[in-house]
């Protein structure tokens, strides 16, 4: 039980829930401290109605974004597989998890879970937005956005009053000469109009792309893999078949509910005909080979510090260029080799390769076991990116170069090998 709490208390103290909260409290306190003046609610119904609706767009932008929190995307529970051994050979292998990614999951670094329909990650929120917390989380966007519309509009014509009393007082028209205006009342309601209409600008687009991806059964991740795998197929005959778009209303559905309960188990999915349930997750494997063929070896020729604006040691380019990513920046020391899946002009995003330990020569399979990283005395082969730690991220390009294997050298080699098989 104290636990639980203590999660709780640690999910909202985090920079982002309290910039959150902060901007709705700030907005709703300064909204009815001015409309108190401008709209009184106990003079006329109007402004009783006024007030009510702009509190219960505020306390429902509140729940939401407290539910969409706590709530959460749902995770993966640990080590999971499939129930029918066969469909294994479909799925991804996560090796932090030591479990398969069921359909539509992928991996949170930040949240270090698999995560279930996986969104993105929301600094604001503190988590992932996924299954368990889509509706709440969308429900959050579209009250925030219509809350802040509405207190644009009541501390607009607040301050215009407030600015105006002189000459309101000087015409006689007193009914309207109602809202005073001291410094510090001036400086706040100017100040939380600017937080209005940001929040209006900034949360309406994201609102917009959460509708997007509701409307079309696809989320962020899914995006950028039918992307992928549209590309992989240009010039051709083929056409990759999003398996999940059922059809606007139909996918709406898979989201809205007048609860705000998540639909469905989070592991079996409907589909559209003429696909299954694993129709995404082959293209993922699919896709993931494609990129392991287009995966090049670099060297690390001089330091990389790790830094997001490394500006001593690499210079000004590469500071004034970086990669639009939140993804990790990354620590190597000379001589390290890196798997490069991505380039940039002044960057490169890879993955650090480390040394393989070498078992004893004489021992018996017990000490030889004990040699082995964890993760490859599971039951399941395992490849080599999942026996020790991955260290992923961007890296200056002007510390590293391409390893290219000599023609020659290469050539020896394989007369060498079919030398040997012949003997």
């Amino acid at each position: 039980m104290t636990s639980g709490i203590l999660a709780i208390f640690w999910r909202f103290f985090h920079w982002g829930p309290l910039t959150a909260i902060s901007i709705i409290k700030s907005i709703t306190f300064m909204t009815l401290y001015l409309n108190a003046m401008w709209w009184p609610p106990n003079r006329s119904f109007g402004g009783f109605l006024n007030q009510t609706i702009f509190l219960m767009l505020s306390a429902s932008t509140g729940f939401n974004f407290v539910m969409a929190s706590l709530v959460g995307p749902k995770f993966l529970p640990l080590r999971w597989r499939p129930k029918n051994p066969e469909d294994e050979q479909f799925l991804q292998y996560c090796g932090t998890c030591e479990g398969f990614k069921a359909p539509r999951s992928h991996h949170c670094r930040k949240c270090d879970r698999c995560v279930i329909k996986m969104d993105h990650h929301c600094p604001w929120i503190n988590h992932c937005v996924g299954w368990g917390n889509h509706a709440y989380f969308t429900c959050f966007l579209a009250f925030a956005v219509v809350g802040c519309i509405h207190a644009t509009v009541i501390l607009c014509g607040a301050l215009y009053a407030g600015l105006h009393r002189d000459w309101y007082v000087y015409y006689g028209q007193y009914s309207k000469a109602t809202v005073y205006l001291g410094l510090w009342s001036l400086i706040l309601g100017v100040f939380n109009v600017g937080l209005a209409i940001g929040v209006i600008i900034a949360v309406g687009m994201l609102l917009f792309f959460q509708a997007r991806a509701i409307v079309n059964n696809r989320t962020g991740i899914e995006d950028w893999i039918l992307e992928k795998a549209q590309h992989l197929r240009e010039g051709t005959d083929h056409t990759f078949q999003y398996p999940y778009d059922l059809g606007k209303w139909k996918n709406v559905k898979q989201v809205a509910s007048w609860t705000c309960a998540p639909v469905g188990n989070g592991i079996e999915w409907v589909v559209a005909e003429g696909c299954d349930q694993f129709t995404l997750t082959r293209e993922q494997l699919l896709q993931k080979s494609a990129k392991r063929a287009r995966t090049r070896t670099y060297s690390i020729l001089k330091p990389v510090s790790g830094s997001w604006v490394p500006l001593w040691s690499q210079g000004c380019r590469v500071c004034l260029s970086p990669p639009l990513t939140d993804e990790a920046r990354i620590k190597l020391d000379v001589g390290d080799k890196v798997r490069v899946t991505r380039w940039r002009k002044h960057w490169l995003f890879g993955e650090k390769i480390f040394e393989e330990i070498e078992e004893p020569k004489n021992g018996t399979k017990k000490d030889k076991k004990k040699k082995q990283p964890k993760s490859q005395q599971q039951s399941e082969p395992l490849t080599e990116t999942h026996k020790l730690p991955r260290i992923r991220g961007w890296f200056p390009r002007q510390c590293a170069v391409e390893l290219v294997e000599d023609d020659d050298e290469v050539e020896q080699q394989q007369h060498f090998n079919d030398k040997k098989k012949h003997k």
